[in-house]
């Protein structure tokens, strides 16, 4: 068979497979909204992956608590932003950093050759960030890339399409500051939509070790750790296009590093038509696959993974609608 046409041939057999899984998971989310109302619906899509949960609102950032001081010796902190072709959102998420005010930040954006204007957004920045833009090997790598050769105290990336709230390096500082023996924390985060208005909030119980084993259930865009874990268990791993941060955190866990879930909205979670989390579903179910492997020695069924993670999402529910009560407050 010639080699083109073989070639040719699996990238459409690919892009089909791309496609099956993401009706798939259309028709599951249609499915979870028809019964909404009752129990099976909210068991079958969580709140914490129900993206959409009530008509776009208006995003009150002065409704948070306020953040504490940041102290003279403030750590150092380096944040990334891998970018391809986001020049629609990318100012926004440049601005919720910067924004921050924080004092000891290294924030670099390292770009993949953007053709859609982000280029010209990031020469308008002037001296305000650090930026390169050049071909990469995909996110993982560009991740990779702008971390080297960094030297901080504690370690975040943020996507070129989400944002951090005011007073989120402020809070993650003053919590790593006063607990020396944590190494990775994390938050709760608000889901937006492509104009940045608000469609929901998914609110996390404590942490859960043994459900993390099943399912990622860590917002990536409020994640930030020490840099003795990178120095331990490595960078992302560049073979990964789609879970690399939940392989990344199954390998700081089995390192026995310490997580901990902070009580406070951190970041926003941008849902659009072209986000990298729908694009590549069906790579994601395969790299999912290949962790769980992994970690659990087998290949769970989805029934063993449900049952899994039962716990957890009853918890996640209670924490949810007593937020909802504000029985709860952030």
């Amino acid at each position: 068979m010639d080699e083109d046409f073989r070639q040719g041939l699996e990238y459409r057999l690919e892009q089909l497979e791309n496609r099956v899984a993401l009706l798939e998971r259309n028709l599951n989310l249609v499915a979870a909204g028809q019964r909404r109302a009752s129990f099976r619906g909210l068991w079958r899509r969580p709140p914490m992956w129900t993206f959409e949960q009530h008509l776009p609102r208006l995003l009150n950032l002065n409704a948070f608590k306020s953040p504490p001081a940041i102290p003279a010796n403030a750590p150092r902190i380096a944040m990334v932003t891998p970018s391809y072709n986001h020049a629609d959102y990318i100012g926004a998420t440049i601005d919720s950093i910067v924004g921050q005010a924080y004092p000891n930040l290294y924030y670099h954006v390292q770009d993949g050759a953007s053709i859609d204007g982000t280029v010209d957004l990031l020469k308008s920045r002037g001296n305000s960030i650090s930026w390169r833009s050049e071909p990469d090997n995909g996110q993982s790598n560009a991740i990779n890339l702008g971390f080297a050769g960094v030297e901080c105290e504690i370690m975040a990336y943020l996507n070129s399409d989400d944002m951090l709230l005011p007073g989120t390096l402020a809070h993650v500082v003053d919590y790593f500051m006063s607990h020396p023996d944590v190494d990775i924390v994390y938050g709760n985060r608000i889901f937006i939509n492509r104009d940045g208005l608000e469609v929901g909030r998914a609110v996390l119980p404590r942490h859960d070790d043994k459900t993390l084993q099943y399912a990622d259930y860590i917002p990536q865009e409020t994640m930030f750790w020490r840099k003795r874990v990178w120095d331990k268990i490595g960078p992302i791993d560049e073979s990964f296009h789609f879970a690399m941060d939940w392989d990344f955190i199954l390998r700081a866990q089995a390192a026995g590093f310490k997580f901990v879930r902070l009580p406070r909205f951190l970041s926003c979670f941008r849902i659009h038509d072209a986000q990298k989390t729908t694009a590549t579903y069906a790579i994601g179910v395969k790299e999912m696959g290949i962790l769980r492997r992994r970690v659990l020695g087998f290949d769970p069924t989805q029934m063993q993974i449900r049952r899994a993670i039962a716990p957890y999402l009853l918890r996640q529910l209670a924490y949810h609608y007593s937020y909802r009560l504000g029985l709860l407050r952030y």
